[in-house]
């Protein structure tokens, strides 16, 4: 398999998905500490950066512990995001630029950007074309859904034409646009577009512990793989996964005190990052329901969490809950979700 991305050389890397309002600085650094291999900005318009928009640009910021990092830019218009790209790479060096071709979201296809790239494929390879050629020897990676809808499933013709454009490597989300993100990952369309390009394929989609990360490698010959929501919750699902995939063991996660001084400091460093820290606590309130997903008394939880605005008020509710919750475990909390699922 031939790459320009040095960390596909000698290992299998684990990708931390670019998520608007998730992937921040801060959020990437702690998915770092937990063992993320490789990070990536959140989604940033090309036509942003092409404008000098100044708040377009505070996207870009990233510290070098965060190396290898790359900008991840949409948009549709080739000679814009050639030159979006160009800008990137002078003013902050990633280690690679990645083309947003999946992004479902309206407000982007309708500017002809993320997957409505997947049923217009001469743009898109005009785009992938244009931004290799301007950026080189820079790597340029990008990132695709399996297709538009169910009746045009087309990722192995799009990564074809992707490689023969000098894409370096290809993330594949296992759904379609018209999906969202509901239902079922397709891996079995990802699998075969492993076996169609030599370049790297991550795959993305489902991969909610270390088991499935497992499995899909072994099943589609992916190189590598992009955890998205579930690290939204549990960061720590890239420490578990590497060492599952060394050892074969399934490692316990942090404990309920480990979690609340995870979210605690991620608190405080999203404060001290603001200058302020009610609005910045305020900032928090969809991250702390995210991490109430992996703790005992979610929903109370949820409660809380949604009219927070205080460092002291994240303290008291961590005290309440490590009290009341006495005996909890990741595997236990596990159980009791699988069996509501089967009544």
């Amino acid at each position: 398999m031939s790459t320009a991305l040095p960390w596909f050389r000698n290992g299998f890397p684990l990708y931390l998905a670019p998520m608007a309002g998730v992937s921040d600085k801060i959020f990437r650094q702690l998915c770092k500490e937990y063992g993320a291999d490789v990070l990536t900005t959140e989604f940033i318009s090309a036509e942003g950066i092409f404008r000098r928009n100044e708040r377009t640009r505070e996207y870009l910021d990233f510290d070098e512990i965060e190396r290898p990092i790359g900008v991840q830019l949409f948009g549709g218009n080739a000679e814009h995001m050639a030159e979006a790209a160009r800008q990137v790479v002078d003013w902050v060096r990633p280690d690679f630029v990645d083309l947003n071709f999946g992004c479902p979201v309206n407000k982007v296809v309708c500017k002809n950007g993320g997957s409505a790239l997947l049923k217009d494929c001469p743009t898109l390879a005009r785009v992938a074309t244009a931004v290799v050629r301007t950026i080189a020897p820079m790597p340029v990676t990008a990132k695709i859904r399996i297709g538009w809808d169910a009746d045009s499933i087309n990722a192995a013709r799009v990564a074809r034409i992707l490689a023969e454009a000098g894409i370096s490597a290809i993330t594949v989300h296992g759904r379609t646009r018209a999906q969202g993100y509901s239902g079922a990952a397709n891996w079995n369309v990802i699998g075969e577009v492993a076996a169609a390009v030599s370049i790297p394929v991550i795959g993305n989609g489902d991969l909610s512990n270390a088991a499935a990360v497992a499995k899909h490698r072994r099943e589609t010959g992916i190189a590598g793989a992009m955890i998205g929501r579930a690290a939204m919750s549990r960061p720590w699902i890239f420490h578990q996964t590497k060492q599952h995939l060394a050892s074969g063991e399934m490692v316990d996660p942090p404990n309920l005190r480990e979690r609340w001084n995870l979210i605690l400091r991620h608190c405080e460093l999203v404060a001290r990052e603001w200058g302020a820290e009610e609005p910045a606590i305020r900032s928090m309130r969809a991250r702390l329901m995210a991490y109430s997903r992996s703790m005992p008394d979610a929903k109370r939880l949820r409660e809380k969490f949604s009219h927070v605005s205080t460092l002291a008020e994240v303290k008291a509710i961590a005290e309440q809950n490590q009290q009341r919750s006495t005996g909890f475990t990741e595997s236990t909390e596990w159980s009791k979700m699988e069996s509501l699922k089967s009544c």
